[in-house]
């Protein structure tokens, strides 16, 4: 399995993000070298994709598939794209507040403490659909590991098309997001432009 090891204020300098996309709190202290060098369309094209795939924590080959999904369905290639990668259950449960990055929910889901609908799921790159409902394993809500992770997320913003209960580590989907719903500083249209060629 392929693993990302790329310290994450370096990339997100590299590419122009804040790290709170990411959910870091930290600030890089270095300045970014400004380039008075103007990007190509193909740069700007492939830095878009770049973007999506680090804040999603996407490599490649699935990414270039869930182009390939959100191409064949109805509506814009674009915005099929986000919905999908919004929907991964890693990131559910990261909009959830049940982990403080995509990166560590990914990892609860890996080591098995997320249910849907009653069933385990240990697959991040699980589609949710409106109307599951997601919670973490009742043998592994009172491990000091979730109560952390609860106190430093407690403040977070959940998106309006999740129904979140802190308390009871649960969750349900009222609907699947759409593209004004999802809040990350990515430009689809470069991506679609890129792929199509």
């Amino acid at each position: 399995m392929a693993i990302n090891r790329v310290p994450v204020l370096k990339r997100c300098r590299a590419l122009g993000l804040d790290p709170s996309y990411l959910g870091y709190n930290k600030k890089s202290r270095r300045n970014p070298q400004r380039s008075n060098r103007k990007l190509s369309e193909y740069a700007m094209q492939l830095r878009e994709k770049q973007k999506a795939k680090f804040i999603y924590g996407v490599l490649e080959k699935p990414f270039h598939n869930y182009y390939e999904k959100a191409d064949r369905m109805k509506g814009m290639t674009g915005e099929n794209l986000m919905t999908m990668l919004e929907r991964r259950l890693d990131n559910v449960i990261y909009r959830m507040g049940f982990a403080r990055t995509r990166r560590e929910a990914r990892q609860i889901v890996g080591h098995k403490f997320v249910l849907v609908n009653g069933k385990q799921v240990k697959i991040p790159s699980y589609l949710i659909k409106a109307g599951d409902v997601v919670e973490i394993k009742e043998n592994k809500k009172s491990t000091q590991r979730m109560k952390d992770v609860i106190e430093a997320t407690s403040g977070k913003l959940v998106p309006e098309w999740l129904d979140v209960n802190l308390e009871g580590l649960q969750g349900t989907i009222k609907e699947l997001p759409t593209r004004e719903m999802i809040d990350v500083p990515v430009e689809e249209m470069l991506i679609v432009e890129l792929y199509s060629k």
